[in-house]
């Protein structure tokens, strides 16, 4: 039982074929602003850095489970970006108090339906795909800001694509369609080039 959230908020079998029965919860407009509950920064990543979610087939389940369990916690995602073997995202904590505690039973939730659903896949029951995940509290605005242009840009970073809105696993796109010009161009605008995230991952280019 979870102690945040006693109803069964996940959903424990994801189609084997593609899982695209499930629809993808996407947030409300960005806020952009730091919320009192705590607001982080998190990258998870895969066993031994391997491409488990090679594919646009196993990109789009990761991305809209991601999306959804998150929208089913009641976590606000700001940024997110999903890759072959790991992914990063921005996001509110719903509540006050334990905020990591929380996001640790969300992300273990999210590494369980994954995992199950990609070693049924894969015909490998009981392998290892998720290794760890790292948090951090974002507590000033502009490293804030400048974290969330980040994992937006991030497929551009690992030279996938030209421009971030391209990639269909981030929220670039979303980001567009969702803020005012304005908001978009002040977080575009955020220099990421001395931001300090974990990402010292190869991605595979297939997507």
């Amino acid at each position: 039982m979870n102690p945040y959230y006693p109803q069964d908020t996940i959903l424990k079998s994801i189609s084997v074929k593609s899982g695209c029965e499930r629809r993808t919860s996407w947030p409300h407009a960005p806020t952009h602003h730091l919320s009192e509950g705590g607001t982080f920064i998190v990258t998870a990543g895969t066993y031994l850095k391997k491409h488990f979610f090679r594919g646009a087939d196993r990109l789009a389940v990761l991305h809209r489970e991601l999306l959804t369990i998150a929208s089913q916690f009641e976590w606000q995602l700001e940024g997110w970006a999903v890759f072959s073997n790991h992914c990063h995202f921005v996001a509110h904590s719903p509540m006050e108090g334990d905020s990591a505690a929380c996001l640790s039973i969300m992300l273990g939730d999210f590494h369980e339906a994954t995992c199950k659903w990609i070693n049924r896949l894969d015909r490998t029951p009981g392998r290892k795909v998720w290794h760890n995940f790292w948090e951090t509290r974002l507590t000033f605005q502009k490293s804030y800001l400048a974290r969330l242009n980040y994992v937006h840009q991030n497929p551009v970073k690992h030279g996938l694509v030209a421009v971030a809105s391209q990639y269909p696993w981030c929220s670039a796109g979303w980001f567009e369609r969702t803020a005012s010009p304005a908001q978009v161009k002040t977080i575009y605008g955020m220099k990421i080039d001395k931001v300090n995230v974990l990402d010292d991952y190869v991605v595979d280019g297939e997507w």
